[in-house]
C-alpha cells in the first residue's frame, strides 16, 4: 500500500523526470536545426522527411540521454525537499532512510520499464531512420558510407563455404573480383571465381562474369569456364557489408536471430552487435543506480543549497556517460568481452551507490 507520503514523493519523481524531458528536448532540437539547416536548404530535402526525422531524433536523443535527465531530475526535486526540510520531517516521525527510498525504486521501476520496452521495440525503428536521414542528406558518400569499409570482405556463409569479394557497390548490388570456396573434411573441394558477380531480384539469381570453377580431384583437376553463368546461392550480396549501424535498427528478436548469424559468419564485429545487445539491458538497470546515488546526494541539506547538490550531480551524471561510451569502445575495439565492458559502470556505480547510501543513513 502506497502511503500519502509515498505518492507524494512518486508524483515528484515522474513528474520532475518528465518536465526535464520536456525541456531539453526542445533545446536538442533546435541545436541540431542550427548546425544542419546548410546542409537540409543545399541538399532540398523535402519538409516531411525534416520532420519525420525530428520525431526518431526526439526518440534517439531521449533515449541516449535518459540517465543524465533521470539524475538530474532526482537531484533537482529532492534537493528541493532538503531545502524545504520536508526529508528532516519525514525521517524524524519515525521513517527509515530505506523506508524513504522506496517510492524512488518505485518510479525508477517505471522508467526502466518503460525505458526497456521503447529499446526493444520503438528505439530501433527510430534509430533506423534517424541514422538513415543523416548518411542520406547531411553526409558525405550516402548509401555507400552506410556500409562502412566494403572492401576485401571475406565471409563464412556455412559451416564449409567461404566467400570473397574485393569490393561491393550498393546501388548496383555489384561484387567484383569474387570467390567461393567450398571444403570437406578441411580439404578444398571446388573453387569457384569471377571478376564480378550481379543479383539479379527479378528472380532471386546471380550472374558470373568470366566465370571459373575448379573442381579438385585425386589425381587430375576439372576446370569449368564461361564468358557468363547465372546461378542459385544461398548468401545475399548486401549481407557481406551490413550498414554499420545495423544492430541499433533491430528489435529484440531480430537482433539475437541476427548475432547468431553473424556468429556464424565469423563476422569481425560481432563485439559492436553484442554491445548494443548488452545496453538493452544494462541502460534500464541504471536507472536504480543513480536513482540511489542521486538520493544519497542530495536529500543533506548543503550550506550551498540545491546548486552545490546540482554540481555533484552533474559532474557524477556525466561521469557515468563518460564510463560507459569508453568501455563501450573497448568492447568493440580491444579484447574485453562486450558483456564485462557494457556492465561495468554499473557495478563501478553500484558500489559507489551503496558507499553513499550508508553515509546518507548516518
Amino acid at each position: 500500500m502506497l502511503t500519502i507520503i509515498d505518492k507524494y514523493i512518486l508524483k515528484r519523481y515522474l513528474a520532475t523526470f518528465t518536465v526535464m524531458l520536456l525541456l531539453f528536448i526542445p533545446i536538442g532540437i533546435v541545436v541540431d536545426v542550427s548546425e544542419k539547416i546548410n546542409k537540409m536548404l543545399e541538399n532540398k530535402v523535402p519538409f516531411m522527411e525534416i520532420a519525420l526525422y525530428y520525431y526518431n531524433f526526439t526518440i534517439y536523443f531521449a533515449n541516449s540521454l535518459f540517465p543524465i535527465f533521470l539524475f538530474l531530475s532526482v537531484i533537482w526535486f529532492t534537493s528541493k525537499l532538503a531545502n524545504d526540510t520536508e526529508i528532516i520531517a519525514i525521517l524524524s516521525s519515525g521513517i527509515s532512510f530505506t523506508r524513504f527510498l522506496r517510492p524512488y525504486i518505485i518510479g525508477a521501476s517505471i522508467v526502466s520499464v518503460f525505458v526497456l520496452l521503447m529499446g526493444f521495440f520503438v528505439v530501433p525503428a527510430a534509430s533506423e531512420g534517424f541514422n538513415n536521414f543523416r548518411y542520406t542528406y547531411l553526409k558525405g558518400g550516402g548509401k555507400e558510407a552506410m556500409r562502412g569499409d566494403n572492401t576485401d570482405v571475406y565471409r563464412q556463409i556455412s559451416d564449409d563455404e567461404f566467400i570473397y569479394v574485393n569490393s561491393f557497390n550498393t546501388e548496383s548490388k555489384t561484387a567484383f573480383n569474387f570467390s567461393l570456396e567450398k571444403f570437406k573434411n578441411q580439404k578444398l573441394i571446388h573453387k569457384i571465381t569471377a571478376s564480378r558477380i550481379k543479383w539479379n531480384p527479378k528472380d532471386s539469381t546471380y550472374t558470373m562474369y568470366d566465370y571459373t570453377k575448379r573442381t579438385v580431384g585425386e589425381l587430375n583437376d576439372k576446370i569449368e569456364k564461361a564468358p557468363e553463368k547465372d546461378a542459385v546461392f544461398t548468401f545475399d550480396l548486401e549481407d557481406l557489408t551490413p550498414v554499420v549501424y545495423i544492430a541499433e535498427t533491430l528489435s529484440l528478436g531480430k537482433l539475437n536471430a541476427f548475432i547468431a548469424k553473424e556468429k556464424e559468419r565469423g563476422s569481425s564485429n560481432i563485439n559492436v552487435y553484442l554491445v548494443v545487445l548488452y545496453k538493452k539491458y544494462s541502460v534500464p538497470v541504471s536507472a536504480f543506480i543513480l536513482t540511489i546515488i542521486a538520493v544519497a546526494v542530495s536529500a543533506m541539506k548543503r550550506r550551498g543549497g540545491m546548486g552545490t547538490n546540482l554540481a555533484i550531480g552533474i559532474a557524477l551524471a556525466f561521469a557515468f556517460v563518460f564510463f560507459d561510451k569508453i568501455f563501450g569502445v573497448l568492447a568493440e575495439k580491444s579484447s574485453i568481452p562486450p558483456m564485462l565492458a557494457v556492465w561495468l559502470p554499473n557495478i563501478a556505480f553500484g558500489i559507489l551507490a551503496i558507499y553513499l547510501l550508508r553515509n546518507a543513513k548516518r
